[in-house]
This record gives structure tokens, C-alpha cells and sequence, in this order.
């Protein structure tokens, strides 16, 4: 093991380890990172505590830690252990301990110093999961205010190294040598003749009669995997065995994927990439890699994940051929035109990006973190995301309007589980039969069924991971010996997933959610029948707007109103009545934006009608409400001191604006209102003005008056434009004398003068009334001496007397 690449560097890499917090350690696939170097460390370091390994996925977690025991002579659970979900073994004698992410978090929240742990690694830090993110956020912390002993080493096939750098400046990166054995590396394009999984087939089989060796596959999901396995099947020979890999299978099957070939014959391992990273396939020589995956992204407007399949990047198809080359010279052929590949992306989106981080957030309140911007991140996560995540916990009870924790979103946390799965198990409290229900439905949800759509057929099946999982989930809630009930499904599931109870909506399977969205089923699927389903299992559709239901049971509605009242929400509304030409109150009855029951109302109290009409008018508009010519003037006007008197701090008087405030401006003179006709009614003048302190009032009247006096002594109307500058039409022989341009927002905006004849005519238009006295006023006073004799047209407007009369009027007394 020592000829491994990454033993050239193991002398300078402890060194670093010595005199850094943070190191960095770029080692290629098939260097011995993984499965070699930290047991290096572990007894050449001299680290008096533990280390813990953390791998991104729990089938390379537990494969890494058998590897490293096996070294020692040893299983698993002595010198080296491991832990993640559903699956522990470890013991007092353990002191490298690999463990998949969300452990990591789970033991920095219930221990932030980390006691009796020298050195954490993050091994395939490439892959940018969410909780590695996370990890390194909460580590980085504790480094800075508890722990300046702790150790960090950042470990991969293709870390975003200038990145990564300018993260961590001080971090020593350390570089090892490639892989042991050149890999070939080919490129060509699907045919497009043929269906995808039928090509693919086509190529494998052309390969494997090619060359000799075991070949690996890799396939963006499990669909694929069994689709092209089913074309395999019938165009290799018979010493070949066909081995699928992908996280859901039981261990035996995956253990079947790994292992060697027996003597005499060859495999084909079919993976996603899973089988990218640090998991070690034995036997290959051979990689067909259909540069592509499928990954999830969360849509934070719907609040769901879509999958997406998308090309993979140069990095990954980096790691997928280097699987070629572990024990002798290799050949990796890549699915995908070269000129293609060379314009992949270099990298990978990190997770944190596309995901839903309602879990993200909740361990952030528990570990104290309020503001994201308090810890360091390689990607701050996104705003939107946060903004969804902050709903959803606080629709679960998790966080209080302040959004700080509550005792529920402490106990949710302590979980470790999803957001909707710890409240699911909270809302079980101590009653062993809700627990035991709860467990399992939890186990259920995490790993769902790809055979049906309906959670009780599922409930009823006897499946060993599920069971497994529920027990460890009622010892963690310290309550066991209870049986499950089917009865008590629903009823669970609200608690988490009220959002999602659903309504048939007309034919072809299709239901509204509770949360307005549309969801659908396959017309085939028995669960179409009924009229109200709970759905805790959706996925965004790629080509539809509906989102399509995985997992579903259907509920009897005022069963579970009666169970959990609380779901069931009284709305006064009003809608416009065609017929009539007035407005109808209804009294509804309402889960979310599902309808349970209607009643006309008559005569509605006005606490109850006037928030229902204020959410008609957000529905239909302003112009619902009289907006006189003062009124829009009014609005405008407040608009133009926002944006030409930013400094004064005026309220907002857009449309959007004025919609979102009703209940300040137009809610205080509704008194006596009651319908569409009592609206227009409403002098939206003095409406507006609840807008204004009395002294904002006088100063916008001082600042942006409604009219100007000219200099005859008429006061004349100002006009106000959102996009053009205000405007004052006037006769110009009232400007005479005049010597400069009218302006208004304490000098800062011309008034645009509309000069006019004695008979009230254009004449000239201009935001210079200086300039136009001395240059264009010499053509207008020719013509207009001709037209109108019997005016005054001096040589001299800017100091002559203003007038508004004819000559014999216009001599002074």
C-alpha cells in the first residue's frame, strides 16, 4: 500500500497538519486518500483524540470503513468505525470514525467543542453537498471561538482550488500525483436513431467484445439503470454478470456491485454517480460514462424539488474515467461529442444552491446563527431559499413570528431529521402507538416505494430498512413497545404536511393542494377515485405545471377537521356579483385555499366584511376606489417627492405599494361601507393623506404645491407625471416679467411651461423661460402682433407688467 500516490506526500501532509488549522489535500482517483492515507495519519500524527472521516454517502461510508478495518486485521467497530443513519458500529476502542455528513452536524450540536476529536476530514469535498457545506461552516466556527486545537483537512479528486484558497488563504494545499495507470480516453456521440438506453446498450456491448475486463457504467438514474439492463441482457455473453448500484438497493445487492468478479467471468457494474467518489469497485478496467446525472433543484417559489437530468461536469467526468485506471491501464469512453465535453462546466453547482434549506436553517437557529453572514461559507446560501424555509418553519411551529426557535423547534432540531419529519414525530408526543406510526412513516417517506403511489399499501409491507430505521427512530424519541395503526396515518401526516392536503379537481387524476398549487396521478393509478388525498410525496414537474403525486392515502375530510381543528380557517370574502352589479359576502370555511364549506352572508359585521374587501380590492385593483383627478395628482405627486426628495423618508405611493398598505390608508375611512357602490363613494383624497404626519403634509404642499401663482396673481393648477416633469399650462402674457423658470422640490425641478396664445393656444413649450425670452419670443411676438393687435407684446418680457387684459385695460393706473 505504500507505492500508493498519496504516500509521496504523506511526510509533508502530516508536517502541514502540524503547523496549519485548514489544509487542503488535491489527491486524483485511485491515489489512496481515502482507503489508505487516513490510517497513515491516524497512527503518525500523534493526535491524542479521535478522528472522524466523514464520506458523503453511506454506501462509501460503510465500504471506506471496512477497507481501513481490514488493514488492521480488523472489523468494524474495533480501531475503526462507523456511523450514519439507521446503522452504527463503533466501540470504546474506536478512534477513526467514518461518518456520513449529517452526523458531523448532529454531534456539533450536541457537543460544539468536539471533545476527544483531534482531526475532522472531509473527504470528496468536490462533491459541495449541502451538509459538507454546512459542516465546514459550523467547524470553521468552532475553530474561531472554541477549539484553536482542531484540525480541518479538506480532501479530493478535483477541489475548486482557487477558491477554496481564497476561503482559506492559510491553508497549505498539498498536491499528490494521479492515479496509478493511464486511462485512454474516448469520446463519441449517441446515434440518435435509437433510444437512448438501447444506444447505450449498443456501445457497452460493442466495448466488452472489444477489450478485456470488467466494465462500469454510469447512468444518470435508476429508470436508465434498468432500462439498459434489460437491453444488456440480451447482448452480452454468458459469462458476464450484470450488477446494479445505486443507493436504495439492499446491502447484499451492493456488496454484489463491489466485490471482484468470480475467476473466469466478467461484470458489468451499472451505477449513478455513486460510484464516482471514494467507493472503491473492484476489477474495472473499463468505464462508459454517459456524461450525465440526474440532480434535484428546489424551486423556493413552489417550495418543491424537481430532478433534472443535465450534463455532467469536466470534473466529474474527470473522476469517472480515473475509475479506470485503479489497477492497470484503462479505457473510458465518454457519451458525448469531445467539443461538447470541453464546454461542460468545469465544476459542479454546489447543493447548497439548488436545495431546499428548511434543514439547513433550523440546525443554523440551533446552533445560535440568526444571519448567515455570521458564519463563512464557500456559496452564502440563497436568499430566496432562506425566505421558503423560514415559512415552512414557522407554518410547522418550529420558530415563532420573531422566527427564534421554539420549544417545538428545539425538540425538531435535537431530531436531527427533516423539518416535516421531526414534526411529524413531535406531534406523535409519548403515545407509543403514534410514535410507533410516526417512525414509520418517517422510514417510509425517506426511502419511499417505487412500486405504488399509496401510502397504505406500503404501510402494510413488511420491509427490513423501514423497520429498522422506525426502531432506531422510537429509541432516539425514547418510546417504544407501540404498534403501528394505520388508523393514525392521516392524522400524522397533517401535522407535517398540511400543505399538501389535496382536492380532486375535474377528471384525468388532477387535485388542487391546499397550498394552491395544482398536483396530479396517473390516470390508472386507484387513488384517482377519491375526493380528498393527503400527499406528503411530490415532485416538480419538469414539462407540467402540476407538480406529480409519488406518495399519497386518501383522508376522509371532517374526520381529520375534527382531529385537528386547528387546520380549519374562517374567511369572510366578498366577489362581485355579474348579475346584480354589486358586491355578495361569503362565510368560508377553509383548509388553506380549499373550500369545506360556503354560506351567503347577509348582513356581515364590518370587522368582518372590510378585511374581506380589502383582499377584493388587492384581487381586482385600484381601480375599484373614485380616483378623482385630485386624488391621482395626490398619488403622483407623493410618488415625485419619493423619488426627487429621497432625503424626506415619504411613504411609498406606487400601486403595488398602495395595495400592500390598505389597512393603513384606506381601512380608516371605510365606516359605514358595505358594498361596490360605497367604495366609489370614499373621498380617496383624505384617504390618502393617513399616509402623512401633519408635517409631511405641509411640506409636500410646500415642496410640490398644486399650484403656482404666476405673476397676473392666478393660481394655476401644477400637473403632475410619474415620467415626465411637471407641467403648467398658462397664458404667456401672465409670465411677462417673469425673469427665470418656475420650479418646484426646493429648486431641484424646472416646471415645464406651456406657453399660450390670448385664446388659450400652444404656443411654445420650455424649461427655460429665460432663453425663450431672449431668442424664440422675438418670432412669437411677430406673429402674435399681427393675430392680436389689441395685446401687449413688449420688447422687453422679462421686465415688462403682466397682464391678462387687452391694452386699453392694460396700462397702469
Amino acid at each position: 500500500m505504500g507505492s500508493l500516490p498519496v504516500s509521496a506526500v504523506l511526510s509533508e501532509l502530516l508536517q502541514a497538519l502540524r503547523d496549519a488549522p485548514q489544509v487542503l489535500l488535491a489527491a486524483p482517483t485511485g491515489a489512496g486518500k481515502s482507503t489508505w492515507l487516513p490510517l497513515q495519519i491516524l497512527q503518525q500524527a500523534d493526535f491524542s483524540g479521535r478522528i472522524l472521516l466523514l464520506e458523503p454517502r453511506r454506501l462509501a461510508a460503510r465500504n471506506v470503513a471496512q477497507r481501513l478495518a481490514e488493514q488492521l486485521g480488523q472489523e468494524p467497530g474495533e480501531t475503526v468505525g462507523y456511523r450514519m443513519r439507521a446503522e452504527s458500529r463503533t466501540g470504546p476502542a474506536t478512534r477513526l470514525e467514518v461518518v456520513t455528513e449529517g452526523i458531523l452536524t448532529r454531534m456539533l450540536q450536541q457537543d460544539p467543542m468536539l471533545e476527544g476529536v483531534s482531526l475532522v476530514i472531509l473527504d470528496e469535498f468536490h462533491e459541495r453537498s449541502l451538509q459538507a457545506d454546512l459542516a465546514l461552516a459550523l467547524l470553521l466556527d468552532v475553530q474561531q471561538g472554541l477549539r484553536d486545537d482542531l484540525k480541518i483537512l479538506l480532501m479530493s479528486a478535483t477541489l475548486d482550488n482557487q477558491r477554496l484558497q481564497a476561503l482559506l488563504p492559510d491553508a497549505p494545499m498539498i498536491v499528490s500525483e494521479g492515479r496509478s495507470f493511464p486511462v485512454e480516453r474516448r469520446y463519441t456521440s449517441l446515434p440518435a436513431s435509437y433510444r437512448f438506453d438501447e444506444a447505450v446498450a449498443r456501445q457497452v456491448s460493442q466495448l466488452l467484445n472489444e477489450q478485456a475486463g470488467s466494465l462500469l457504467l454510469f447512468l444518470p438514474g435508476v429508470a436508465e439503470i434498468q432500462r439498459v439492463q434489460t437491453h444488456l441482457s440480451e447482448r452480452v455473453g454468458s459469462d458476464v454478470d450484470l450488477c446494479p448500484l445505486y443507493g436504495a438497493l439492499p446491502l447484499s445487492e451492493q456488496r454484489k456491485a463491489i466485490l471482484p468478479a468470480k475467476a473466469g467471468r466478467r461484470k458489468v457494474v451499472l451505477a449513478t454517480n455513486i460510484a464516482e467518489t471514494s467507493l472503491t469497485i473492484e476489477g474495472i478496467r473499463l468505464v462508459v460514462d454517459s456524461a450525465l446525472e440526474r440532480t434535484a433543484l428546489f424551486d423556493a417559489r413552489t417550495g418543491l424539488t424537481r430532478l433534472q437530468t443535465q450534463r455532467i461536469s469536466q470534473a466529474s467526468m474527470i473522476q469517472r474515467a480515473g475509475r479506470a485506471g485503479r489497477l492497470e491501464p484503462g479505457l473510458c469512453l465518454h457519451l458525448i461529442a469531445r467539443e461538447q465535453a470541453e464546454r461542460a462546466a468545469v465544476h459542479s453547482d454546489a447543493e447548497i444552491l439548488n436545495s431546499d434549506l428548511a434543514s439547513l436553517w433550523l440546525d443554523l437557529l440551533q446552533w445560535g446563527c440568526h444571519d448567515v453572514a455570521q458564519l463563512t461559507w464557500l456559496d452564502t446560501p440563497p436568499a430566496a431559499s432562506l425566505h421558503q424555509a423560514q415559512r415552512l418553519l414557522q407554518q410547522l411551529g418550529a420558530t415563532d413570528g420573531a422566527g427564534k426557535l421554539t420549544s417545538k423547534g428545539r425538540q425538531m432540531a435535537a431530531l436531527g431529521s427533516e423539518p416535516r419529519f421531526a414534526a411529524m414525530l413531535i406531534a406523535a408526543g409519548n403515545d407509543p402507538a403514534k410514535v410507533a406510526t410516526a417512525a414509520l412513516l418517517v422510514a417510509m417517506l425517506e426511502e419511499p416505494a417505487r412500486s405504488s403511489a399509496d401510502l397504505r399499501d406500503s404501510f402494510h409491507r413488511s420491509q427490513p430498512n423501514w423497520q429498522k430505521r422506525a426502531a432506531q427512530l422510537q429509541k432516539r424519541l425514547q418510546v417504544k413497545n407501540g404498534k403501528a395503526d394505520s388508523d393514525l396515518i392521516a392524522p400524522l401526516l397533517a401535522s407535517a404536511f398540511a400543505d399538501r392536503i389535496a382536492r380532486r379537481r375535474g377528471a384525468e387524476g388532477r387535485f388542487q393542494l391546499a397550498n394552491g398549487m395544482g398536483a396530479m396521478l396517473n390516470n390508472d393509478e386507484a387513488l384517482t377515485r377519491y375526493e380528498w388525498l393527503i400527499a406528503p410525496g411530490l415532485l416538480q414537474g419538469n414539462a407540467q405545471p402540476d407538480a406529480r403525486i409519488l406518495q399519497a392515502m386518501p383522508i376522509e375530510i371532517a374526520t381529520l377537521a375534527a382531529q385537528h381543528p386547528q387546520l380549519v380557517e374562517q374567511h369572510t370574502e366578498v366577489e362581485w356579483d355579474d348579475d346584480r352589479g354589486t358586491l355578495r359576502a361569503w362565510r368560508r370555511e377553509q383548509i388553506g385555499e380549499l373550500v369545506l364549506k360556503a354560506q351567503p352572508l347577509s348582513k356581515p359585521d364590518e370587522a368582518d366584511l372590510h378585511p374581506a374587501m380589502l383582499r377584493w380590492i388587492r384581487l381586482k385593483g385600484l381601480s375599484m376606489l373614485n380616483w378623482t383627478p385630485a386624488a391621482e395628482q395626490l398619488r403622483i405627486r407623493l410618488v415625485c417627492a419619493s423619488l426627487w426628495l429621497p432625503e424626506q423618508n415619504w411613504p411609498a405611493a406606487g400601486e403595488v405599494d398602495l395595495l400592500a398598505g390598505l389597512e393603513q390608508w384606506l381601512l380608516p375611512v371605510m365606516s359605514g361601507v358595505r358594498d361596490a357602490k360605497g367604495l366609489k363613494q370614499i373621498d380617496t383624497v383624505s384617504a390618502l393623506l393617513h399616509l402623512l404626519t401633519w408635517s409631511q403634509r405641509q411640506l409636500l404642499d410646500t415642496l410640490l404645491p398644486t399650484h403656482y401663482t404666476v405673476p397676473t396673481g392666478s393660481r394655476l393648477a401644477i400637473r403632475y407625471d410619474v415620467d415626465k416633469p411637471p407641467a403648467l399650462a398658462v397664458r404667456l402674457q401672465e409670465m411677462f416679467g417673469e425673469a427665470r423658470n418656475p420650479c418646484v422640490a426646493e429648486g431641484r425641478i424646472p416646471l415645464v411651461l406651456e406657453l399660450l396664445s390670448p385664446a388659450q393656444r400652444p404656443l411654445q413649450i420650455t424649461r427655460d423661460l429665460a432663453a425663450f425670452w431672449q431668442g424664440a419670443y422675438r418670432e412669437v411676438q411677430k406673429e402674435m402682433k399681427g393675430r392680436y393687435p389689441k395685446h401687449v407684446w413688449p420688447d422687453d418680457p422679462a421686465n415688462a407688467l403682466p397682464t391678462r387684459r387687452v391694452k386699453k385695460y392694460s396700462a397702469p393706473s
